[in-house]
């Protein structure tokens, strides 16, 4: 059976998607242990569709009633079965503001950052909604205060890494979002790749750290004078296998809009230098 515990209130669900390497699945969860909200309906594949309906259909057999989708943000592997599962099962959708205004499906209710979902149970769980920009604008977070999990959709992943890619993304919102949650104390991370991640403030740090490294390379790269993306590209990721550069290239230019949106650094024609002071 795919389905799995994870937690007394908390399923989880991985379905196949067009997900980057090396994770080939987004996970899915029911959280409660009576009323439930199934998170990421993320699948575009018509099989893997099914067993996500049977699988949602299945959750009042052990006494769990679905009320809603919630929607962590709009990436296709997040959303790609929004429409269609939101339809067959009835189920509203739920996201952020910033989430529904890329969505083609409608948002029934938009979650804002400090927004409870209570949900009835032997005790009533309240998960806590915390709105965490950086990977996408719209991205949410939903903590669960009593239990100390945290379900961080793409903030963290224990198989492979988050990228940030300008436009989308903001490096420096993102960095800030994860030192917020590893303020959380939370025991376990519930992330939409691989499996769930304990001790996760650690891995949170971890994240910071590896970024700020990498920001380190781009301006001790620039000190020498002004470069463009693809001289500082072989530099700052030396350490990376050149097959993986062209999704290094976008985190690069993410580390670089956030130097510039800092008035640490300035590009002119693709050309970036370092601004004193």
């Amino acid at each position: 059976m795919r389905p799995r515990d994870v937690l007394s209130h908390v399923q989880m669900f991985p379905a196949r998607t067009p997900t980057l390497p090396p994770a080939t699945h987004t996970n899915s969860y029911a959280l409660g242990s009576r009323e439930v909200v199934l998170v990421e309906p993320a699948t575009p594949y018509e099989d893997e569709r099914r067993a996500w309906v049977e699988w949602a259909r299945a959750l009042p057999s052990s006494g769990r009633t679905p009320l809603a989708i919630v929607v962590t943000h709009h990436h296709v592997d997040h959303v790609g079965g929004a429409e269609f599962l939101s339809r067959e099962l009835g189920l509203p959708l739920w996201a952020h503001a910033e989430t529904s205004s890329r969505l083609d499906a409608p948002v029934a209710r938009e979650l804002a950052d400090g927004d409870d979902i209570p949900l009835r149970g032997p005790e009533t769980d309240v998960w806590r909604v915390l709105h965490t920009p950086g990977h996408a604008p719209g991205h949410i977070c939903l903590h669960h205060a009593t239990s100390g999990s945290v379900l961080v959709g793409d903030m963290v992943a224990s198989v492979g890494t988050i990228l940030i890619a300008p436009g989308d993304g903001d490096m420096g919102a993102y960095l800030e979002q994860l030192e917020r949650l590893a303020g959380l104390g939370a025991s376990v991370a519930l992330p939409a790749h691989g499996d769930p991640i304990e001790s996760p403030a650690a891995l949170f740090r971890h994240y910071i750290r590896h970024r700020t490294m990498r920001e380190d390379k781009i301006v001790a790269a620039l000190e020498g004078g002004a470069r463009s993306a693809s001289e500082l590209l072989p530099v700052v990721y030396a350490d990376t296998p050149a097959h993986l550069w062209p999704i290094a290239a976008l985190s690069l230019q993410a580390h670089l809009d956030k130097l510039c949106g800092e008035g640490r650094a300035a590009a002119r024609e693709n050309v970036y230098r370092l601004l004193s002071g």
